[in-house]
């Protein structure tokens, strides 16, 4: 018998406020962001990445950030004029017939309703969040639950501030 591929095509669709403020409560820092090297593969699990985009609230957006997500992954970021909610959900809805999963990071409970609505349309739709932070009847609303988890996250630093070298 030959081997099955399973080629499966998933957009990952990020509420960035939402999974900072969670990692940031759980980790106790502001600066713990999400290692995206670590976390998407993970997601994945060897299925196609369609898209990734990461929606956030505010003009703070780093552009290291969103050249690296472009670089690494053709993701983009989606600066929101208030929460990331409605974007996030009008994408997702746009999305649904081009994609057979749609990864939502984000444990608000404002996804209920877009989480059935999907599924309703066939997508299977996957929630990835901190668990302690995540509204329980989003996971039972999911197709299935990937929790994020400190393995998922670092703490950053900063430049390390050394001695300057000397010019002769």
């Amino acid at each position: 018998m030959s081997d099955i591929l399973i080629n499966q095509s998933v957009a990952i669709l990020c509420d960035g406020n939402n999974i900072e403020r969670s990692i940031h409560g759980v980790s106790k820092s502001t600066k713990a962001m999400i290692d995206f090297d670590k976390l998407i593969p993970k997601l994945l699990n060897g299925r196609g990445l369609n898209r990734l985009i990461y929606f956030r609230e505010g003009k703070s957006i780093s552009q290291k950030f969103s050249e690296r997500l472009h670089e690494n992954y053709y993701g983009s970021v989606v600066p929101c004029h208030k929460s990331a909610d409605i974007p996030l959900s009008i994408k997702a809805t746009q999305l649904a017939s081009k994609v057979d999963t749609i990864i939502i990071m984000s444990g608000d409970s404002d996804f209920v309703e877009l989480v059935s609505h999907l599924k309703a349309e066939g997508v299977r739709v996957e929630i990835a969040a901190v668990r302690q932070t995540t509204a329980k009847i989003l996971i039972e609303e999911s197709n299935y639950f990937h929790e994020i988890t400190s393995e998922d996250w670092f703490v950053y630093r900063g430049a390390k501030k050394g001695p300057r070298p000397r010019k002769n």
